[in-house]
């Protein structure tokens, strides 16, 4: 069998790290303590579910609902999002479609964005929800590098590397295949690991990501739905190989029937993943991610 079929895999729980403390600030006891689960747990694991509670129920309410608009405009209205970074616009593959919006913590970007969809006015609404969410999400992004960056002792190096951050976020979705085709077809994305550095991913009663351990065996993941996954990407990964870190998990996406992927933030360190469709229904996801 091979690494993108779909084998018979366990259920993990994923390390939780509460990002919503007051006293959560740097230099702070607090802050120590969490920065070393930080670490642990990407030692560990690669990724971890983060609680941080500006991404509020009604917030991320707002953003599924924008996203199902999206997603029900006519395809040639879709295909107006266009970049000219590889991958960053609209795609359509097989049972998976999503809309890319580059540097969406900046709302001009965004407004450009709904532009692309809504020549003639835009979409205010949308736009304000998208922008509220990714601010919420770069915060969340800032405090996991800061306290990485820390953990190796290069302090002075922080201002420069966040500096330098550019965003992608991307909404998602997936159709499931009938009932009657090959596990090979069930699979919604391949086993891969993320480019980037850091990558956020929020999903709305996604049943189907699955991460592979240290000892290559694929484990089903299902964050709270009050929380995000944070997951390391290739860049970071390098930088961490280079001082003895950790491994960035693969992961995958397995659902079924209709599916969105939430919110992903990404941030480049390396964890394999993949997602399937044999569990989920009429679901959607996002995520962001720091380039």
């Amino acid at each position: 069998m091979d690494s993108d079929s779909v084998p018979r895999s366990v259920s993990v729980q994923l390390p939780v790290i509460n990002f919503s403390n007051q006293t959560l600030k740097p230099g702070s006891s607090k802050w120590d303590e969490v920065k070393a689960d930080v670490r642990k747990a990407l030692e560990d694991y690669g990724c971890f579910e983060a609680s941080f509670d500006k991404l509020s129920v009604g917030l991320k309410k707002s953003v599924f609902e924008a996203m199902e608009e999206l997603f029900e405009l006519p395809i040639q209205t879709k295909q107006r999002n266009v970049s000219s970074k590889p991958f960053h616009g609209y795609l359509c593959y097989n049972l998976y479609q999503s809309l890319g919006i580059d540097d969406a913590n900046v709302l001009e970007k965004v407004n450009d964005f709904t532009q692309q969809l809504w020549p003639d006015h835009g979409n205010k609404s949308i736009s304000e929800t998208i922008h509220r969410f990714s601010e919420q999400l770069v915060e969340l992004d800032v405090m996991v590098r800061r306290m990485i960056m820390e953990s190796f002792g290069i302090e002075k190096y922080i201002d420069e590397h966040l500096n330098s951050t550019n965003y992608l976020m991307r909404f998602m979705k997936y159709t499931s295949p009938p009932d009657d085709d090959d596990e090979e077809t069930k699979l919604g994305l391949r086993s891969h690991t993320d480019k980037n550095i850091i990558t956020i991913l929020h999903q709305y009663q996604v049943d189907g990501l699955e991460v592979k351990t240290k000892d290559e065996k694929w484990t089903k993941v299902k964050p709270s739905q009050d929380s995000v996954l944070v997951m390391v990407g290739d860049s970071l990964c390098t930088f961490e190989w280079s001082i003895a870190f950790s491994v960035s998990p693969s992961h995958n996406d397995g659902k079924k029937d209709k599916v969105f992927d939430r919110t992903v933030f990404n941030s480049k360190n390396r964890s394999y993943h993949r997602f399937t469709r044999r569990t989920c229904r009429r679901r959607a996801s996002t995520y962001i991610q720091t380039l």
